[in-house]
């Protein structure tokens, strides 16, 4: 478009030359041309960017991530002329039409129409627009270009994708797996010791068989067992962009149900903690009651009033996620109370996990993962496959 542009400057400017030195009928025809030629090539766009006709629909504005949604569009010319240049812009950020190219022009003769049939598929949890977002008009000539903005788009309610994990690292397993060890004061110890973990109190150590075997052992006890795995998940928003915000919420909820989901089939019990105006809860411990999570998971709204570390203390300084055997917290952003925090827990013989759903380098909180306690950061555009 720049170079007709161009060309059209340089004919006009030849043409005021001619009428300048030379005159005649000729040299004022030309010139009068290249100078109403932008005005008429307005006029015509105006009345393709007044008349123009563009209709879409989605099989159903209920969506789930990933998953293709039947979707189609037309464009249509119902006038008596043509239509030069017409070019389709869909919304980039958060879903994808399949088969579109964006970069063709299309032509439209009278009574002319274009219908795609075609499949919508949404990358995020949310609710946000999808489809054709405006429609780009250029005249005959290329010289000028009006943007159509569609009315009437569709807005989809995008639901978070249920990822269906196969297993959890080894790691992981073993530390959720039924034990019969316990790591508070018990009144009968038992007689076996076992190698010091980092983390394990000092107050265990078995300073006999410590010099005995020339490494540090620790008194194991068996007693009562820490019962169930504990789950937090951040529900603060974190910014006013929903290209930031609508990403990272969404890998949250996502994390949550695969972890929910994976312990429920395995009929492990599971309390999960968010806050929602107040503290919010959920015991989890068969399919049924995952499925009331997971519609529960699906209404949270995120809020820049809700703070999960002050959840995440709360709930240590009330004891209830000491009597866990594996606490695991879901979080947007990670600082030194929260490494803290896990540390005390991991302290106490309790296997921590704290996974930070974020696209920025926190590798200095991940260096300072122990045996018990391990800090892990999911990318916003990341398989949980690969993490979990």
């Amino acid at each position: 478009m720049k170079i007709r542009k161009w060309i059209w400057l340089v004919m006009w400017i030849l043409s005021l030359v001619g009428i300048s030195f030379y005159g005649g009928a000729v040299s004022y025809g030309f010139f009068f041309a290249m100078t109403l030629l932008p005005v008429i090539s307005f006029i015509y766009l105006l009345c393709v960017y007044l008349r123009f006709k563009i209709y879409q629909e989605v099989e159903s504005r209920d969506m789930i991530c990933g998953q293709a949604m039947p979707y189609y569009f037309v464009l249509r010319n119902e006038d008596y002329f043509g239509f030069a240049g017409v070019k389709v812009r869909m919304f980039p950020n958060f879903s994808f039409v399949e088969g579109v190219a964006e970069d063709v022009e299309y032509e439209l003769l009278p009574g002319d129409e274009f219908i795609y049939h075609t499949t919508i598929v949404c990358k995020y949890r949310g609710e946000y627009e999808v489809g054709v977002k405006e429609v780009i008009v250029t005249d005959f000539f290329g010289i000028f270009r009006l943007r159509y903005k569609v009315l009437g788009t569709i807005k989809a309610i995008v639901h978070p994708k249920l990822v269906e994990l196969t297993s959890l690292s080894e790691e992981i397993q073993m530390a959720a797996a039924p034990q019969r060890e316990a790591y508070g004061e018990q009144s009968e110890p038992d007689v076996l010791v076992r190698e010091y973990v980092s983390g394990d109190s000092l107050k265990r150590i078995h300073w006999k068989s410590t010099a005995r075997q020339q490494r540090l052992m620790t008194r194991q006890y068996t007693g009562e067992e820490k019962q169930g795995i504990t789950l937090l998940f951040d529900t603060k928003r974190y910014s006013k962009r929903e290209d930031i915000y609508i990403p990272l919420e969404s890998k949250i909820l996502e994390t949550t149900l695969a972890l929910n989901l994976f312990f429920a089939k395995k009929q492990q019990r599971i309390t999960t903690y968010w806050t929602q105006n107040g503290i919010r809860k959920c015991d989890i411990e068969s399919m049924s009651s995952f499925q009331d999570f997971h519609a529960k998971a699906e209404a949270v709204i995120f809020d820049k009033d809700e703070d999960s570390l002050r959840l995440f203390k709360e709930l240590c300084e009330s004891g209830s996620l000491y009597a866990s055997k594996m606490v695991i917290g879901i979080f947007h952003e990670i600082n030194d109370e929260v490494v803290y925090l896990a540390e005390q827990l991991a302290i106490a013989g309790i296997t921590v996990l704290v996974y930070v759903v974020t696209d920025e380098d926190i590798e200095s909180f991940v260096r300072q993962s122990t045996a018990r306690k391990h800090i892990i950061a999911i990318p916003a555009e990341a398989e949980l496959g690969g993490i979990l």
